[in-house]
């Protein structure tokens, strides 16, 4: 069993199924947003407790937009709970068993409803303010969700070691970068490092004599 819901990363306000407190543009709800969309997917286990967790960047909360989420999140078969936005029905249409679990009506609270994906959302948002500041790119969210999901993710980890060990792997695995692809918006400077003036020295070994420095030398602190 899974939970899914989507929250926005301004102040990570929970969106509550497809009633909203912001208004974006002539619609209500979850279009035309500001800010990335971020999806959450958290897994239940019996008889308790929260196992993995998929965080995602989305620009909409459409039907196609959270059916390939799910379809590429969720194990085929499994009943996913969602609260009342209308998109997740057909979103889990042929591949999910879906638990609808409206906030309007029902006299409970978001995070009562929906208990795992807030409390990863609020856990992921302290994280952010913490961590980082809360200085963080829209354009580079989704690198910080999956640094967070990879930490929340062996939160149980007995041997530390291996989180080491995956981490070469992914390193090793992954295909080589630029700085250039690293960067947003890659932009020339505007005003070009003078560099270094003069020939470069290039010492003939390494091992160079001690530099005349006696506090080195002392034998106690009187």
């Amino acid at each position: 069993m899974a939970l899914a819901d989507e929250t926005e990363r301004r102040g990570w306000k929970v969106e509550g199924g497809a009633k909203s407190s912001h208004h974006y543009g002539p619609k209500r709800g979850h279009f035309r947003l500001a800010q990335p969309l971020v999806v959450i997917a958290v897994e239940l286990r019996e008889p308790r407790g929260y196992g993995r967790a998929r965080m995602s960047t989305i620009a909409d909360a459409s039907v196609k937009t959270l059916r390939e989420f799910l379809i590429g999140t969720v194990e085929p078969g499994s009943t996913v709970v969602t609260d009342g936005w209308s998109a997740y029905p057909a979103a889990c249409r042929d591949w999910f068993v879906h638990e609808s679990r409206p906030v309007a009506g029902s006299g409970r609270q978001a995070n009562e409803l929906l208990p795992a994906v807030h409390r990863v959302a609020a856990l992921c948002k302290r994280w952010l303010l913490g961590t980082h500041q809360g200085r963080v790119d829209a354009k580079h969210m989704q690198s910080y969700l999956e640094e967070f999901c990879f930490r929340f993710n062996r939160r149980h980890s007995r041997a530390r070691g291996l989180l080491f060990f995956r981490l070469l792997q992914y390193a090793a695995g992954a295909s080589p970068l630029t700085y250039r692809q690293l960067v947003a918006n890659p932009q020339p400077k505007a005003i070009k490092p003078p560099g270094v003036k003069g020939p470069r020295s290039r010492p003939r070994s390494l091992a160079q004599p001690p530099e005349d420095r006696p506090w080195r030398a002392a034998q106690s602190l009187e």
